[in-house]
C-alpha cells in the first residue's frame, strides 16, 4: 500500500493529493505492472528454458505450429505477480473486492499451474484431465460466489445492458450464476490461447473496458446519470483492472508474433477468472458476452464442434476447433488469424461501451 504511504504526507507536500484519485492509481497500476513484465520478461524466459518448461504441442493440432515445440510456457507466473505486485503498490488493501480479485488470481493459477506442471513432466497436452480441472474451477469459484452473495452492499440483481432500469432478481440463483461467469469466462480464455499473442490481446481490450465500467460502478454520482447500478467500493477494481491491462502490455512484449513465450493454464485460467470476477463486481456479467465476444466464440466453437461431431458420428463443422484453427486450416497464415480477431475485438469492445449511453 505505497499510496497510502505516499498520500499520508499530503497535508505538508500538497502534489501528494493526487494519490486519492483512483484515476492516477490506475494509470500507475498499469505502468507498474507493465515495468515489471517488461524488466522480468527476458529472466522469466532463460529461466523457464533453463527448467526445461517448454510447450507441447498436440500432434493432433496444427502441422504449422510444429516449430513451436519447446517454447518457454508458464509466462502467466510473470503476469501474475506483475499484477499482485501493482496493486499492493496502488490499491485499496482494505477493499474487500480487491482481495476477492487476489484469491481468484491465486486459486485459478494453481490449477493453471498444476495442469501445466503435469504436462511438463509426463510431456502430454492433457495435463490435468478436463473433469479434474472444471472440478477444481467450480470449488473456487463457488467459494468466491458465496462470498459475493454475502456481501452487505451487495445485491443478486442481474442488469439488462442496453434497457432502462431492467433488471431480474436471481435470488439464490445468483450463486451458480457466478460460478458460471467465473469458469466460463476462465475456460474461454483458455481455449482462446493457441497462437501467438491471440489471447492476451483481446483481454487487455475487454480489462480496459472494465476500467471504465469499475470506475463509474464505484461513483454514485456518475452511476446514477448513466443509470447503471452503484456497487459501493467496486471503484477500486479499476486499479486492478489498470495492473491486468498494464501487465497484458507487458507480457504482449514477449508474446506477440513470433511468441518467445507463452502464459500457459497457469496465466490463460486465472486472467479468465478474474475477468469473470470484475464483471460480477461491477454489475456487467452480461455486457461481458459482448466485451469479451471473442472468447465467447471461442468456445462455442469448440462446444459446437463436440455436439455435433458425436451426434454424427464423426462428421465436424469446422476443419479444427477452437475456430482460429479453423482459419488456419483453410490457408490463412497465423499473423492474419491473430490480428483480424484482434480487429473484431476492439469492434466488440466499442459496441459494448455504447451501452452505457444507448439505453
Amino acid at each position: 500500500m505505497l499510496y497510502k504511504l505516499l498520500y499520508f504526507f499530503h497535508t505538508e507536500i500538497s502534489a501528494l493529493n493526487v494519490f486519492r484519485y483512483i484515476t492516477f492509481r490506475t494509470i500507475l497500476s498499469a505502468l507498474t505492472a507493465m515495468v515489471i513484465c517488461i524488466l522480468f520478461g527476458k529472466w522469466a524466459i532463460s529461466k523457464l528454458k533453463e527448467l526445461q518448461v517448454g510447450q507441447h504441442i498436440r500432434m493432433s493440432g496444427p502441422k504449422t505450429h510444429m516449430p513451436k515445440a519447446g517454447t518457454p510456457t508458464m509466462g502467466g507466473v510473470l503476469i501474475l505477480t506483475s499484477v499482485t505486485a501493482a496493486c499492493l503498490a496502488w490499491g485499496d488493501m482494505q477493499n474487500i473486492y480487491v482481495w476477492i480479485i487476489i484469491f481468484v488470481a491465486i486459486s485459478f493459477g494453481a490449477i493453471g499451474f498444476l495442469d501445466d506442471y503435469i504436462k511438463k513432466v509426463k510431456k502430454s497436452s492433457d495435463g490435468l484431465g478436463a473433469k479434474s480441472k472444471l472440478a477444481l474451477q467450480t470449488m473456487a469459484a463457488l467459494f468466491v460466489a458465496v462470498i459475493f452473495y454475502i456481501q452487505p452492499n451487495f445485491d443478486s440483481k442481474l442488469t439488462i445492458p442496453f434497457f432502462k432500469d431492467m433488471s431480474v432478481d436471481l435470488g439464490l440463483l445468483y450463486i451458480p450464476f457466478i460460478v458460471f461467469i467465473i469458469v466460463g469466462t476462465s475456460n474461454a480464455v483458455n481455449l482462446t490461447d493457441g497462437l501467438d499473442g491471440l489471447a492476451i490481446t483481446p483481454f487487455i481490450v475487454a480489462v480496459s473496458c472494465y476500467v471504465i465500467f469499475s470506475y463509474i460502478a464505484g461513483n454514485i454520482k456518475i452511476a446514477g446519470y448513466l443509470q447503471l447500478p452503484y456497487v459501493f467500493g467496486a471503484g477500486e477494481t479499476a486499479v486492478v483492472c489498470g495492473a491486468l491491462a498494464g501487465a497484458g502490455l507487458g507480457f504482449l512484449w514477449f508474446n506477440g508474433p513470433p511468441a518467445e513465450i507463452f502464459m500457459g493454464d497457469v496465466g490463460s485460467l486465472s486472467l479468465g477468472a478474474m475477468l469473470g470476477s470484475i464483471a460480477v463486481i461491477t454489475k456487467q456479467e452480461i455486457i461481458l458476452a459482448v466485451v469479451g465476444g471473442l472468447f465467447v466464440v471461442e468456445a462455442m466453437s469448440v462446444i459446437i464442434q463436440v455436439i455435433f461431431f458425436k451426434l454424427t458420428g464423426g462428421k465436424r463443422v469446422f476443419r479444427m476447433a477452437p475456430i482460429h484453427h479453423h482459419f488456419e486450416e483453410k490457408g490463412w497464415v497465423e499473423t492474419k488469424v491473430v490480428i483480424r480477431f484482434w480487429i473484431i475485438a476492439i469492434v466488440l469492445a466499442l459496441l459494448a461501451m455504447s451501452s452505457l449511453k444507448l439505453r
